[in-house]
């Protein structure tokens, strides 16, 4: 088993200076560029001492926001291929469908592979819904620009012969060829995120790493669907290598430090979901079905509440 080290780089001491967004619109006045250098300086130097420890590093992007300040991950991974030696460096993820120019990202990836000799994990993700604004992109185009940017990346990184046209539905290029070259051979690792069965089916289906992050208890439907799309494809079963979770642990000798430092870590799960409320699900960013599922969920928690507001009225009479 690997472990990864995952930070998103926040701008923490902005999280109690918002109106109730952090995300898009929260005014950049309130970053501190000297605050923000000190702590880009101790994320990386606990990036080396995990290199140090033997563990991996994981990095993210998001934009606009003061809960990940790593607006261009290929930065974070070009100071980290050089300043460390050991580690996997996982990018995850990479929102390719919200680029307006995979040819960079292929550039950008095969680059750092050969900086790091052979080190690099890429994660392609979809994107949070809160990216839409950011990047200007059509919702209702992103798995497609998604998937076409992924065949794109994949078949530059692997063409070494010569130079190839692409003409595709969003991204045209008249001569592709990436120097320098990919370390690894064929291409670094592919990873994707998921929560969703049908999204795992995909994912087995190629063969590619998923990572679901803090599933809970729906983490084995996920995974379950994974594997039977393996082994539908691949003629066996995928390896415990081709499955990621990350959860939130906090952990010391003593109980109370320990929630201490859960209710620190936690502090991801409460500052991510605070967004105005415009720019949570944008039209098109869900498939009809799943908004419908969502639509049911909150209805179900509203119904959950009244009735236990009911009982409790109940109890007190």
């Amino acid at each position: 088993m690997r472990v990864y080290h995952f930070s998103e780089q926040a701008y923490f001491p902005a999280w109690d200076e918002h109106a109730s967004t952090l995300r898009v619109t929260l005014p950049n006045r309130k970053c501190d560029p000297h605050v923000a250098a000190d702590l880009f300086h101790r994320y990386y130097d606990e990036w080396q001492l995990c290199d140090e420890l033997g563990l991996d590093v994981m990095l993210n992007e998001h934009h606009q926001t003061a809960t990940c300040m790593s607006s261009s991950v290929a930065v974070g991974l070009a100071v980290l291929a050089r300043i460390t030696k050991r580690a996997r460096l996982l990018v995850l993820g990479y929102p390719i469908g919200h680029r307006p120019d995979p040819l960079r990202v292929a550039e950008e990836l095969s680059t750092i592979d050969v900086i790091s000799r052979g080190r690099l994990d890429m994660g392609f993700i979809k994107g949070i819904p809160y990216e839409i604004a950011a990047s200007n992109r059509n919702p209702t185009e992103l798995m497609d620009r998604f998937w076409e940017a992924h065949d794109f990346i994949l078949k530059a990184m692997t063409t070494h012969d010569a130079v190839f046209n692409w003409e595709g539905e969003f991204f045209q290029y008249r001569q592709v060829n990436i120097w320098p070259r990919v370390w690894q051979d064929p291409h670094p690792p592919v990873w994707s995120t998921t929560g969703s069965s049908t999204q795992a089916r995909v994912l087995g289906d190629r063969g590619y790493v998923m990572a679901t992050l803090g599933t809970g208890y729906g983490t084995r439907k996920v995974y379950d669907a994974y594997r039977k799309a393996y082994l539908a494809k691949h003629g066996k079963a995928p390896g415990a290598d081709r499955f990621a979770y990350l959860g939130l642990v906090g952990v010391s000798h003593d109980r109370e430090e320990a929630r201490r430092r859960g209710y620190l870590i936690a502090g991801y799960l409460r500052t991510s979901p605070i967004v105005y409320p415009p720019f949570r699900n944008p039209p098109g960013y869900l498939p009809p079905e799943d908004n419908a599922n969502v639509a049911r969920r909150v209805s179900a928690a509203h119904l959950h509440k009244s009735r236990q507001g009911d009982f409790d009225a109940a109890c007190q009479r």
